[in-house]
Formats: structure tokens, sequence, C-alpha cells
């Protein structure tokens, strides 16, 4: 979930055949079967890629731009959804400033 002072902020959209969340019109998470798609800032992209969990998203076959496939096994524990939660955010709200 998210922190309550965002969430009327958050909107749910359908997207790429799954349900993405947006913070005021950008894009955090979003859900596609059974994997999360993460929006991350560019400077972390290759941590997060160091993952098995994780992959780049190539919806199209080529890889985009700041978005990732996250794995269930990443996000079994709250604690784990909320950091990639937390990721979406980070992202979002630098879009949000430029």
């Amino acid at each position: 979930t998210y922190p309550e002072p965002l969430r009327s902020d958050i909107s749910e959209k359908k997207m790429f055949g799954g349900l993405a969340f947006l913070l005021k019109g950008k894009m955090t998470i979003g859900i596609i079967g059974d994997e999360l798609v993460v929006r991350v800032v560019e400077e972390k992209m290759e941590d997060k890629l160091n993952s098995e969990s994780v992959r780049p998203m190539d919806f199209t076959k080529k890889p985009m731009k700041e978005f990732i496939f996250v794995s269930q096994e990443a996000f079994q524990s709250e604690k784990e959804l909320q950091e990639w939660i937390a990721l979406g955010i980070e992202h979002a709200r630098r879009k949000l400033k430029s």
C-alpha cells in the first residue's frame, strides 16, 4: 500500500495489459500477470538489474528505459513490496519535478 499522505494522489490505469498505479499522472508501479513493473530512476537501474528476480521490461522486444519486471520471489514480504513501491514513487516524483 501507498503511504497515507500519497493515497489521494494515486490513481489506477489499465496499461500494458495490466494495471498501473500513478502518482499525479506519473507511473510508479504496475502489475502484469504475476510480476510487478517498476519505474526506476536511471542511476539505480544497473544495481536493480543485478538481481536474479529482475529483468528489463522488454514488452516490445526492446528494453524500455527505466522500466523493469520484478518476479514474485522479490516481493514476498510487505517490506520487500514497500521497497519496490518506494522506487516507483521516487521515479514519479523526479518526473514531476522536471
